[in-house]
């Protein structure tokens, strides 16, 4: 497994219960600035396996970016039952919920 992606795993195991990253945000604090389309792969692809929370990341704009109505209705319900308001159109306030880990990885860095 490449660096980057064992430190995204560390990153998304990190978000609290109640609070969100942006895929991009995700990618930063991994150590990759531009790996924001890495991240939606990594999750795509391992949530399951590595019972990553894959409903508390969102896109830059506070949405939920999953194109199917059953993808988007699943994702604001684990959303809510978290405590996340979600609005009708799948939106957070990101000011109220975004999470800041307290450690930055570099891609060179083993967590």
């Amino acid at each position: 497994m490449k660096q980057f992606t064992e430190n995204v795993l560390t990153v998304l195991h990190q978000i609290p219960e109640g609070q969100v990253m942006t895929y991009g945000q995700v990618a930063r604090a991994a150590g990759s600035p531009r790996g924001a389309r890495q991240v939606v792969r990594i999750l795509y692809s391992m949530s399951r396996k590595y019972d990553l929370p894959w409903h508390r990341v969102i896109n830059v704009k506070g949405q939920i970016a999953l194109k199917s109505e059953e993808g988007i209705m699943n994702q604001k319900s684990m959303l809510e039952d978290e405590g996340i308001e979600v609005s009708e159109t799948g939106k957070v306030d990101l000011d109220t919920y975004q999470f800041y880990p307290d450690m930055i990885l570099d891609e060179d860095d083993k967590p």
